[in-house]
């Protein structure tokens, strides 16, 4: 038996999922391999670092989150080029991550889109895509 929510319902969650996180989150993207889960140690180097707003995701509207404000952009503060190999999402210390992901470019399907996943220090990175959708539709 398949599930089904009301759009009310999903919008809850995906409003529920960022109360969780926090105001003023952090995003940053990593090389290598994401870690198991979000408890394991951060593994990679740390590629770029967002600071994100206070209100960093709009209402869910639709059963839809979004990123406000896209495309953000940020100078890299990884080294070397490397490419990108998944995402994190901090509380506003950094101390804790409540979400990891995949990164893609732009019309690559990954949870997180990028202009480029191939990135340098200073390079400046344009986060091109970044959605929730509630299930139960």
């Amino acid at each position: 038996m398949t599930v089904q929510w009301s759009t009310t319902v999903r919008n809850a969650v995906n409003d529920a999922w960022q109360t969780a996180i926090g105001t003023s989150a952090k995003l940053e993207i990593y090389s290598g391999s994401m870690p198991a889960n979000c408890a394991a140690s951060t593994t990679g180097t740390k590629l770029v670092e967002w600071d994100l707003a206070s209100t960093w995701a709009g209402a869910s509207s639709g059963g839809v989150k979004t990123l406000s404000s896209l495309p953000i952009s940020v100078a890299a503060v990884g080294g070397s080029p490397t490419n990108a190999g998944y995402y994190r999402i901090f509380d506003s210390s950094g101390a804790t991550c409540h979400e990891q992901g995949t990164v893609t470019a732009t019309g690559g399907g990954g949870d997180l889109t990028c202009d480029n996943i191939s990135i340098t220090s200073g390079q400046t990175v344009n986060l091109t895509g970044f959605s929730k959708t509630a299930p139960g539709a």
